[in-house]
This record gives structure tokens, sequence and C-alpha cells, in this order.
């Protein structure tokens, strides 16, 4: 029926006044939180950084195997079996044990309730793979296995890389997955990626370990470098007396005494544990400060730090401290990361995207307002006020919900504007159809919006349809096309049937016996 209640219209004019405020805030600033909000350009807009990152996780297998050599040595240790000739070879591990426990050995690597080796029912298949040649055991990761390890490897690089990201503050990033060995970075308004860069391609694995000087260390002793390459290489044991996974926090400060920036850092209560336990012990000794396999400093400990707090010198200037304190507070990579693609978008070139799909809108708005207001003369002045109303609900819903628009987004805007003038069009060519059969003018404009009703909800529905597939499916400008036109069908059907309805009946009751309405 073509009535509308007072409080139908009294809700009609209050939705679309709130979202014209709302809109309006990309425009002009206000003091409440809830229109202060504004839509986020995104990176084809505003400028900025576009990062492709792959994780090597060869290092991650090779520890992991490391890792397994002592599991596997201490479990059938537990069982009285004794493990001969354990040899780490690459991404393999080989063994071998007395003939009488071979079987015993298959048994529990193949054993689906194996606690040695999971076994993943979905896929029928374990995660260790294991051989025998020659009465030697060769031991390594099945391809399933591989799978878990490289997923669960990306979810952890993917949630430090944004940690990382956040410290710095960037506006927006879109940090995304990409295959199970890749993280697509995107950062929009920074167009100088090179702190981005030098953060992201550390590991931020931080070690503590003794300078030693005997090659022959129980433990082992590699010979390491220093960073900032001041000093001679040093030897330092292989035994890790404290990781990085110990520290609660770290921040760049300015030493009193030495005038020099330093960073500070704390430890739980574990780490000051350990720490202090090693400098009561190490007194006299180096100990060494190792980052990513690179002696940061290695002072002299000259008494006990039980305080479970510290800090590390190493010339370093206030940025690069800051940076240093980043990346130990945001906790180390489980593998490093290789950049194998970047691109840069300059402001310019953002700005001339906006002014390129504004005029695009603008034409097109024109140009659609223009023909439906010389075909349908009256009612196509409400179809372009129901158009202008239509824009300001889309751009305030992407505004409360601070969405980032890309410039496939504004294309998704450009066809939500033709959506709501197919509709309009359906609507009004059948109210001409029933106005040659119905001479009421009432019934016949009332006739033509219930008549039309399907074929708009079944254009528009597909269109929906279609637009939560590519938002589910597509990625970066993908998604910002599907959002806008998926909000842009709720705003069209909205506008249509409350707005553009509304506006009818109140012409069509004050010209109920006119004749040629439309």
């Amino acid at each position: 029926m073509l009535y509308f209640s007072k409080f139908r219209i009294i809700s009609v004019i209050l939705i679309s006044l709130f979202f014209i405020l709302i809109a309006s805030s990309n425009l002009f600033k206000f003091e409440n939180n809830l229109l202060n909000k504004k839509i986020n350009l995104g990176l084809d807009l505003q400028g900025g950084s576009y990062l492709l990152l792959e994780i090597d996780n060869n290092p991650v297998i090779e520890q992991k195997i490391q890792n397994l050599s002592i599991t596997i040595r201490n479990y059938f240790k537990d069982k009285n079996i004794r493990i001969k000739n354990l040899k780490i070879l690459g991404q393999k591990l080989s063994f071998s044990v007395d003939e009488n426990f071979k079987q015993t050995i298959l048994d529990t690597f193949n054993d689906e309730e194996s606690e040695l080796n999971p076994y993943y029912p979905r896929f029928k298949s374990h995660q260790l793979d294991i051989t025998e040649e020659n009465n030697i055991f060769f031991v390594n990761y099945s391809t399933q296995g591989i799978v878990k390890l490289k997923t669960s490897s990306q979810d952890q690089a993917l949630e430090i890389v944004r940690r990382r990201i956040d410290e710095i503050g960037t506006n927006e990033p879109n940090i995304l997955k990409r295959g199970n060995d890749r993280i697509l970075v995107e950062l929009p308004g920074l167009d100088d990626p090179m702190r981005i860069k030098s953060l992201l391609g550390k590991t931020a694995n931080l070690t503590f370990r003794f300078v030693t000087n005997n090659d022959q260390d129980s433990f082992g002793a590699e010979k390491l470098s220093y960073e900032d390459e001041s000093e001679e290489d040093a030897l330092v044991s292989k035994r890790i007396i404290l990781s990085g996974d110990n520290l609660l926090d770290a921040q760049p400060r300015m030493d009193s005494e030495t005038n020099e920036t330093v960073v500070t850092f704390t430890l739980d209560r574990v780490g000051a544990k350990r720490f202090g336990k090693a400098t009561s012990t190490g007194i006299g000794k180096q100990l060494a400060i190792v980052l990513d396999g690179k002696i940061i400093s290695a002072p002299v400990i000259r008494d006990t730090i039980a305080s479970g707090s510290g800090q590390i010198s190493g010339g370093f200037t206030f940025q690069s401290a800051t940076d240093l304190a980043l990346l130990l507070r945001s906790g180390a990579l489980p593998a490093p990361l290789n950049i194998i693609e970047e691109r840069t978008v300059g402001p310019d070139l953002g700005q001339d995207s906006i002014n390129a799909g504004m005029i695009a809108l603008a034409i097109g708005f024109v140009l659609v307002i223009v023909f439906i207001f010389v075909k349908y003369k009256i009612f196509g002045l409400i179809t372009n006020i129901t158009l202008i109303l239509n824009l300001f609900l889309l751009i305030g819903i992407l505004t409360i919900f601070e969405a980032t628009l890309t410039l496939p987004g504004i294309a998704g805007i450009i066809l939500t504007v033709g959506m709501a003038v197919d509709a309009n069009v359906l609507i009004f060519e059948r109210i001409k159809e029933e106005l040659k059969n119905e001479k009421n003018n009432l019934i016949a404009f009332d006739s033509g919006y219930t008549k039309s009703r399907t074929a708009i909800l079944d254009a528009n529905i597909t269109t929906l349809l279609a637009a939560i597939i590519l938002f589910f499916m597509g990625s970066g400008p993908i998604k910002g096309f599907s959002l806008t036109l998926g909000i842009g069908i709720f705003t069209t059907l909205f506008s249509v049937y409350f707005i553009a309805r509304l506006l009818t009946v109140l012409y069509v009751y004050r010209n109920k016996e006119k004749e040629g309405l439309i």
C-alpha cells in the first residue's frame, strides 16, 4: 500500500539525517568520537608500500630435526632402548638400534596413538616418516608434517609481523597470508619502506652466551663477529644462558653515566633466576649478547645481577636503539623472511587515482541525473534525490566501520549508482504499464511498486551473492570492490523502497486526480 505511518516517515528522515551527518565527518572535524570517524584510503589512493614476504622454512625444519633428536633419544632411553649413531643429516635424522628393538621402533612411529609421532586422521598421515636401510633408520618430516609446520610457522610470523608494524604506528596496515609460506604487507601512507624492510628482515633471535677461549667447550663453540665490526671475532659457547623468550619488556634509554644510548630490558621470573645464577658464577667472564648470529656487545660481568633487569650497549643511535627494543618486545620470528616483491606508490600517484575516480564518479552521476530527469520529469527528480541520499548512506556505513577505500572500491560505488537507477527505472516503467489499465493513480503506483519487487530483488540478490563470493575468495582490491558493492546493494534497496517510495507517496497523494503523472 502507498501508505507511510508517521513513525515510518520520522524513522526514514532520522536515518537519512544520521548517515548524512556521519558521512560529513570525512569533510569536517567533530569532537564526538562517533562523528570523528573517517574512511581510510587504500594503498592505491593514499600511496604507500607493498611488500610480499616469503618465509624461509628450511632453518625451521632443521631446528625441529635437532630438537627431535633430543626427544627421540630421551623417549627411548626411558624405555631402556639405546639409540646408537644418532646423526643429523640436514633435514633428516639417522640412527641405529639393536636388532631385537627394530620392530619396537617401527611400531612406535607408525602407531596412530603414538606420543612421538602425531597422526592426522583427516589426512591419514603421520607427522614423521620413518624408513630403514641397511639396519639404519631414517626419520624426516612427512609431506603433511611439513605442511603443518609451514602453516604453524606462517601463523607465528604473521602475528610477529603484525606486532612490529603496530609498534611503529602505521595507519591501517593490511597484513594477509598468501599460500602457506608467504605474507602480504600493505602499508598505506608509508612511502619510505626502508625502516620497515629493516625491521621485518631481522629474525630477532636474541641469546645470552659466555665468551670462551676453549674451542673444546663441552657444549661446543662457534666464532661470531661483532655487528659493528669494532672488535675481532670472538669464540662463543653454544650453551644458551638466556633467550629472548624470557624478555618481558625492552626500552631505549639514555645512560646517565656514559651519556650513550642503550636498550634496557626486563626479564620474567624464570629469566631473572637464570640470569642471576649465570652472573653469580660467571664473575670476571664476558657475557656475549648475540642477535641473529652477531655479537651486539660482550660486557665483563662485575657483579651478580639478581634484579631481573639489565641493559644492552653497542654504540646505538636513538633510532637504532628504538628499533632493537621494538624487535625484542615483539619477539623472534620463527624463520627468516625474504622480500620477494616490493612496490612503492607515491602520494602524487595516489592523489591522481583519487582525482580520476572522483571525475569518473561525477561524470557518471551527472549523466545519470540528467537522463533520469529528462525521462521521468518530477519522478526523475525524486530518483536523483534518492541517488544522492543513497551515496550518503553508503559512505556513512563505510565511515562507521572506518573501512579502507580503494580505487576498485570507487568502481563499486559507481556500480551502486547504476544498480539504484536500474531499480527506479524498473519501478517507473511498471507504473506506466499499470496506468494504461488502471485509471486510479494510487492503485497504479501501488501495483507498480508491488509487481516490480520480484525483479528488483532477484537482480540485487544475485549481485549480492557475487559480491560475497568475491569478498571471501578474492584479495586486496577485489575485496574493496566487493565490500562497497555489497553495502551498496543494501543501501539501494533501502533508498528505493523507503526514501524514493516516501517521496513518491507524498507527491502522488497531492496529485492523485491529475492525469499523466508519469
